[in-house]
């Protein structure tokens, strides 16, 4: 038999945990002790009788609705049957099964329930038909892909490639995503690959910030308003959830949103229902749900500052994005990428203005901690376009906290040790641009001979482990005067 509960509470996950320990765990991430991962994707399968025969359907989504509506994820074509009837949406670790106010009422092994846990294998009767519900987990082995990027994410770090494994996965089902990382790793552009990824993808796709709408407006917002609901609503406005019907909703910085703002959105993501401001009824929405957030909810939900029923909801898979400081040597390739695509890098006739981005600048790049993550490494390489002077991104061109960090100061002082400079009065360094010049110059003149000293003079292979262009190692080797002291040819 069921377990029959009316009026769930927030400790219900735990209580259903050891009352059914064959319940399926939710859809979620798991990072193996050996560095694998898993994803656990939580599926029912739903056995519809049709006159004599049985129409299997799996579903992976939060909610599942049943009626005689066409807008009904499960239709049925039975007068006994009310138009919207019932829902199965997922709790914790359980599934529940509510009746929506139906005139015949739904019975789980023939007892009549108001809203009931599911134990797979029962039976759900609806007026006169029959459902066998069964639950599952399907477990995915994730492997890191090898591609460099996936959709509009950029990365070629283990961790990275690990991520692009388990959106591929995620992507095309339905299932709630929330994607935690600091500010600025780029969350809203994982949020709309996913997006990009799934059936909706010629949908819309409704970004909503949580922080940048004053609180008396977020309801309006998400929900929309009928006219004269409130002073200043001259006309009717759907809200983002109706604008978005088919696509996705993206709420970004979740962790803003007002606590009493929260049950409305937790009655949303039940129901995929939608009421107005001022209106007298629902109104059925179909959207996906993808929220990021740069706080620790877990700390938010004991704190009291937010819901944790609606912290459940939400946390179908989450997923965590490293900061660029633990993915330093994603740096290069986010710096190419930006000046490939970048409008900032482009003259009017389409052709980009800098080509290049001297060694000592990516040394730069990758010692500094970066705390405003891909953001902050995006301004200060459009800054760093505007500076220079030539076709290539040079150290002078950067901003001085990042010349100056502990990584790069470190480097100077193996730098002076390496050209054996020896100590120099202030008097014979002159001023700090002076200085630097010099040591940058000195620096990369020993460089660029030390390299071509380990490869034979081969010039393409040193190219290669500098990571820069060969015209470009040349073109140094010229501003130098470096030549093969072998006359030797270079590969």
């Amino acid at each position: 038999m069921c377990s029959v509960d009316v009026g769930l509470d927030q400790s219900h996950t735990a209580r259903m945990d050891k009352k059914f320990p064959d319940y399926v765990p939710p859809t979620q991430v798991a990072y193996r002790p050996d560095g694998g991962t898993t994803l656990h994707l939580r599926k029912c399968r739903l056995g519809v009788e049709r006159g004599d025969s049985v129409e299997e359907v799996v579903f992976d989504q939060a909610v599942v609705s049943f009626g005689t509506m066409e807008d009904n994820d499960v239709t049925l074509v039975d007068d006994t049957v009310s138009r919207n009837h019932c829902r199965i949406y997922q709790e914790g670790s359980s599934y529940v099964i509510q009746d929506l106010e139906s005139t015949n009422g739904t019975f789980v092994n023939e007892v009549r329930i108001k809203e009931a846990y599911l134990k797979p294998g029962c039976t759900i009767e609806l007026g006169n038909s029959r459902i066998q519900f069964h639950s599952f987990d399907e477990e995915v082995q994730i492997t890191p892909l090898a591609d460099e990027r996936f959709g509009d994410i950029i990365g070629a770090s283990r961790e990275m490639r690990r991520i692009f494994g388990v959106l591929d996965k995620i992507a095309p089902s339905d299932v709630t995503v929330v994607i935690e990382g600091e500010t600025g790793t780029g969350k809203e552009v994982v949020a709309n690959t996913i997006h990009k990824k799934s059936s909706r993808a010629d949908k819309p796709f409704i970004v909503f910030d949580c922080s940048a709408v004053p609180a008396n407006l977020i309801e309006s917002e998400l929900f929309g308003h009928e006219k004269g609901s409130f002073t200043g609503a001259v006309v009717s406005r759907p809200g983002l959830f109706e604008l978005a019907n088919g696509g996705t909703v993206f709420m970004d910085e979740l962790g803003e949103l007002e606590l009493e703002l929260q049950p409305k959105l937790l009655r949303v993501l039940e129901t995929r229902e939608v009421r107005r401001v001022g209106g007298a009824r629902s109104m059925k929405v179909d959207v996906r749900v993808i929220a990021a957030t740069n706080r620790a909810l877990e700390e938010e939900v004991r704190a009291g500052r937010f819901r944790q029923d609606l912290f459940y909801r939400l946390s179908v898979v989450r997923v965590h994005l490293p900061p660029v400081r633990d993915r330093r040597e994603d740096i290069p390739l986010l710096v190419r990428h930006f000046l490939q695509k970048g409008r900032f890098n482009k003259h009017p006739d389409g052709h980009r203005r800098i080509e290049h981005v001297s060694r000592n600048v990516l040394e730069a790049l990758r010692g500094y901690d970066w705390p405003g993550n891909v953001r902050e490494l995006l301004n200060v390489i459009e800054r760093a376009v505007s500076f220079a002077e030539s076709d290539t991104i040079e150290l002078t061109d950067l901003p001085q906290h990042i010349v100056e960090s502990e990584h790069m100061q470190r480097l100077q002082t193996i730098g002076a040790r390496i050209t054996n400079q020896g100590r120099q009065t202030v008097d014979e360094l002159g001023a700090f641009k002076d200085a630097k010049e010099k040591w940058v110059a000195s620096f990369e003149r020993e460089y660029i001979v030390r390299l071509l000293e380990r490869h034979g003079y081969n010039i393409s292979h040193a190219a290669r482990e500098a990571e820069i262009d060969r015209k470009y190692f040349r073109k140094l080797m010229k501003k130098y005067a470096i030549e093969n002291p072998k006359n030797k040819t270079d590969g």
